[in-house]
């Protein structure tokens, strides 16, 4: 092909397009051509199109008007003709301005996406004219706080379960707004010397004393508060405390206001008159009449430093204390010693700051005490124990504080169902008349205190409570934790852990005997001895850190020998299920308890000794009722509560969420529900028995009679029930618990006695038109297993007497002694596992043994005990007949019925007789 017909070469990197372009926005200047680059073409037009090194390359030179280099990868430079513009000689010529250079004009890759600083600068000055301008309008809007809005609380309203309102409460609007001139110069400089050391020259906002707080809070030391006196007067005179981001601005805006155009005495006149210092009281006319019972005028340096402390948080400086809001923290001992460490602090600090001479500051050394708290009338009885109740759930379980609570305005709706609230308090009345006579027996009638509690098992609400006597009087409540430790009725706990983790295999190592556990059945042989020491799961005798044994008491002392678990429990003995805690391991027994809903607080005792497992533990009476309604719900855990919803103008801002958890299988529910109705049936519990219901429940009694106790069910309803005896003067430093040998005329105080007639009393009534339902057959568990030493040869053996028992008898008569195994009363094994069955030889044995001492003056008399009146003459036959009388004395069962057979055979099965 010759050599003029050949297609002209591309130019490298820009292309024709772009060179035409080029030539086209030019100043008709001809560029030279490159250097070391021959046209492909002779002619003029192929001569002009010079290359570029690429397309930008190509726009940028287009652009520059020919005053770029070319070439052919940009190895050129060509020249532009022509007159050179103001730029001089091959300078650039800037495009079209732009107000707003960016993306940056001439700039390549990341450079052209960085902003240059005159631009970032005017973007900075824009923004900020643009936030003054904003915030000179808020300025603008806002408006200072009135102390007469702030006023205007509104009373909460509590509801019954059915819908009916309670009480309405809590925004009395207990405040009287006093002068500057009122308030005393003491109060003043305490206040500003704990909480805003910088208030008479601050313009209401305190960097300095952000920063300061925030690095004391570092050192673990006492703060003054990042929040100014001006913040904080901004703050309580608001009546919305909803923590939001819009809120917490517009406070900035007023606290600026306030600091600038207010006084500084109306601003400490502000803030002591709308803040909240507990009890009610908002204002300190208000809380110094409730505190000391005198105007604020006339409080002195020590008790306005009491007042200023107040400030920090009433409901943790009150020295009543705040149970109901926090029951770990804010009890009264707590609060009293975090009060007087704060009211020292004050009056040192006024010191320091030339507020008070160290002369003055000398003159209190003593906290100045405030009155007992006096609660509203309308309080009075159960009411104020119930809407403290559901006060501390509510706050517990959302961000609104206790502040925000007393400005009012919420519709609390509560579990509490009226009808069963006044059951119980007459239930608990009925017996305090009839047996507590504080005037006839005053060192043994006196300080003697009743709790209760009814929670439902299907859903954990709570739906009675008793607290004591009246709100306005006693103001601790009695159905919260009182230190009352609940005894016996603990042992149910280690029977599910035994049934649940199994004992462990005492021939092994540590780590062998934690992992090889057999299940316990209920039918598993104990020692039941008096005074048996108590040996670790592998044998070793269990020893505390002097090196003392261990040796557990029964009940007044009675040797049971060997005993089933379900006997043991339903006497009560205590040897038993000390041991079989330990065999189990105590840590097993107390995640059993846990599981059930107790809590692993203050009031759990310590796990790591024997006695754990008959109760040192003090729950409350919810908690005890709460934990034994899982059991009645087959294993299923809900958690006691006592409000269902809380609105605020109309809108809802709580619901309580049902939470089941499986605590345990239904088989070892129902199993410790089985062995409890038997207690109730045959044992310790009879008092509480329910014509044509079944019920299971256990008594509790403390050593030293220092409290008793009955918890017990239907499936329906779970109720616990404690006394005991304690100085409900919070003065009393040395206040404890007191032995209730004697009270009430009774020798000692069992669980069985008053316990069980209150809980009887108040189930009979809350049950009534209630569909009697029974509980599910439990099926066989586990393995008969021995522990404590007892012997494996099985032998028939009479059962002896019930520790806690209805008898006003003081010293029953101790069974005589046991051979190794007792035999289960058919009616105990026959008809659920057929275990040990003793239908075919019971008639014999009882003969033999119990038929002959059935008119024994002994065995007739400890079973008359039992049955309520003394029995037993001088034959086998009278004794049976004396037997009938005592089983029908109690209601008693087909035994006692029975025990008027001439040779004493039934009768001599179990007890000869008993009706107990």
């Amino acid at each position: 092909m010759s050599e003029h017909r050949r297609k002209t070469s591309q130019p490298q990197g820009g292309g024709r397009a772009a060179a035409r372009r080029a030539a086209q926005q030019s100043s008709g200047r001809r560029a030279a051509p490159s250097r070391g680059v021959t046209s492909a073409s002779p002619s003029e037009a192929h001569s002009e199109e010079t290359p570029y090194a690429g397309r930008a390359a190509a726009r940028r030179a287009a652009q520059r008007g020919g005053g770029g280099r070319g070439g052919s990868g940009g190895g050129g430079r060509r020249r532009g003709g022509g007159d050179e513009g103001p730029e001089g000689r091959g300078g650039r010529r800037p495009g079209k301005k732009r107000f707003i250079d960016y993306p940056r004009f001439g700039r390549q890759g990341l450079r052209r996406w960085i902003p240059s600083w005159k631009l970032v600068s005017s973007l900075c000055i824009g923004f900020l004219g643009l936030l003054m301008g904003l915030a000179g309008l808020a300025y603008a809007m806002v408006a200072k706080p009135d102390i007469k809005d702030a006023a205007k609380a509104e009373n909460n309203v509590y509801f019954w379960k059915d819908g009916s309102q309670m009480v309405a409460t809590g925004g009395e609007v207990n405040r009287q707004v006093i002068d500057y001139a009122q308030i005393p110069e003491a109060m003043r400089n305490a206040v500003i010397s704990a909480e805003n050391k910088s208030f008479n020259s601050d313009h209401g906002i305190d960097p300095m004393g952000i920063a300061r707080a925030v690095f004391n809070m570092a050192k673990g030391g006492e703060t003054q508060g990042g929040s100014t006196i001006t913040q904080q007067y901004v703050k309580n005179s608001r009546l919305s405390q909803e923590q939001t981001l819009s809120r917490k601005f517009e406070e900035l805006f007023i606290t600026l206001k306030v600091g600038s155009e207010m006084k500084k005495s109306e601003v400490m006149e502000g803030y002591l008159n709308v803040s909240y210092y507990g009890r009610g009281a908002s204002g300190l006319q208000a809380a110094a009449r409730t505190y000391y019972g005198k105007d604020a005028k006339d409080l002195d340096p020590s008790q306005c430093a009491f007042m200023a402390s107040l400030l920090k948080g009433a409901s943790y400086y009150d020295p009543a204390g705040a149970p109901e809001i926090d029951s770990v923290q804010a009890t009264p001992e707590k609060n009293l010693e975090r009060a007087t460490k704060r009211w020292k602090w004050i009056l040192d600090e006024e010191v320091k700051d030339g507020r008070m001479t160290q002369q003055e500051r000398d003159k209190y050394t003593k906290f100045p005490m405030p009155n007992k708290p006096q609660k509203n009338a309308q309080l009075g009885g159960q009411i104020g124990y119930l809407v403290n109740t559901a006060k501390a759930e509510f706050l517990n379980n959302t961000n609104v504080t206790s502040e925000q609570l007393a400005q009012g305005g919420y519709e609390i709706h509560t579990t509490f169902d009226k009808k069963k609230v006044d059951q119980l308090s007459k239930a608990v009345k009925r017996v305090y008349d009839e047996k507590i006579d504080p005037k006839k027996r005053p060192t043994k009638d006196t300080h003697v205190q009743f709790g209760g509690s009814s929670v439902d098992p299907k859903t954990g609400a709570i739906q009675a409570i008793y607290g004591g006597a009246d709100a306005t009087k006693h103001y601790t409540s009695n159905a919260g934790p009182t230190g009352a430790a609940v005894g016996s009725t603990f042992k149910p706990f280690v029977l599910a852990a035994a049934m649940e983790y199994g004992k462990r295999d005492p021939s092994g190592g540590e780590q062998q005997g934690e992992s090889e556990r057999t299940k316990v059945s209920p039918l598993s042989i104990y020692n039941g001895d008096n005074k048996l020491k108590i040996k670790k799961y592998n044998g070793d005798i269990w020893t505390d850190e002097n090196g003392k044994e261990w040796q557990q008491t029964n009940d007044d002392h009675r040797s049971y020998g060997p005993i089933t678990l379900r006997e043991a429990m339903q006497w009560s003995a205590n040897s038993p299920y000390v041991q079989l805690g330990m065999d189990v391991g105590t840590d097993k027994v107390k995640e059993a308890a846990i599981a059930a809903g107790l809590k692993d607080d203050q009031y759990m005792a310590d796990a790591k000794v024997p006695s754990f497992s008959i109760g040192t533990s003090s729950p409350s009476a919810t908690r005890m009722a709460g934990a034994y309604a899982t059991f009645a719900a087959r294993g299923q855990q809900r958690e006691p509560y006592s409000v269902t919803e809380v609105k605020k103008g109309g809108e809802p801002v709580y619901r309580h969420k049902v939470v089941t958890k499986s605590a345990f299988d239904n088989v070892i529910a129902d199993n410790v529900t089985d062995v409890l109705k038997n207690v109730v049936e045959k044992g310790t519990g009879t008092p509480a028995k329910l014509p044509g219901r079944e019920v299971a429940g256990k008594t509790g009694t403390t050593d030293d009679n220092l409290s008793a106790w009955f918890v017990g069910y239907t499936p329906q309803l779970s109720t616990a029930i404690s006394m005991y005896r304690l100085d409900d003067d919070e003065k009393n430093k040395n206040r404890a618990f007191e032995p209730m040998y004697g009270t009430g005329g009774e020798d000692k105080i069992h669980g069985a006695s008053f316990p069980s007639q209150v809980w009887h009393d108040y189930m009979a009534e809350a049950m009534k038109g209630v569909k009697a339902e029974d509980f599910p057959k439990a099926e066989p568990i586990g393995e008969k297993v021995y522990g404590g030493g007892a012997s494996k040869k099985p032998s028939p053996t009479p059962t002896p007497t019930p520790t806690e028992s209805e008898s006003t008898s003081p010293t029953p008569t101790v069974p005589s002694p046991t051979p190794d195994v007792p035999t289960p009363d058919p009616t105990d094994t026959c008809g659920t596992w057929d275990w040990n069955c003793q239908n075919n030889n019971g008639g014999a044995n009882a003969g033999t043994i119990q038929g002959n001492d059935g008119g024994n003056t002994n065995t007739g008399t400890s079973q008359g005990n039992d049955g309520g009146t003394d029995t037993g003459t001088t034959t086998g036959t009278n004794g049976g007949d004396d037997g009938t009388d005592g089983g029908a004395a109690t209601g008693g069962d087909t035994n006692g019925a029975n025990g008027g057979n001439t040779n004493g055979n039934t009768t001599g099965t179990w007890f000869g007789g008993t009706g107990g």
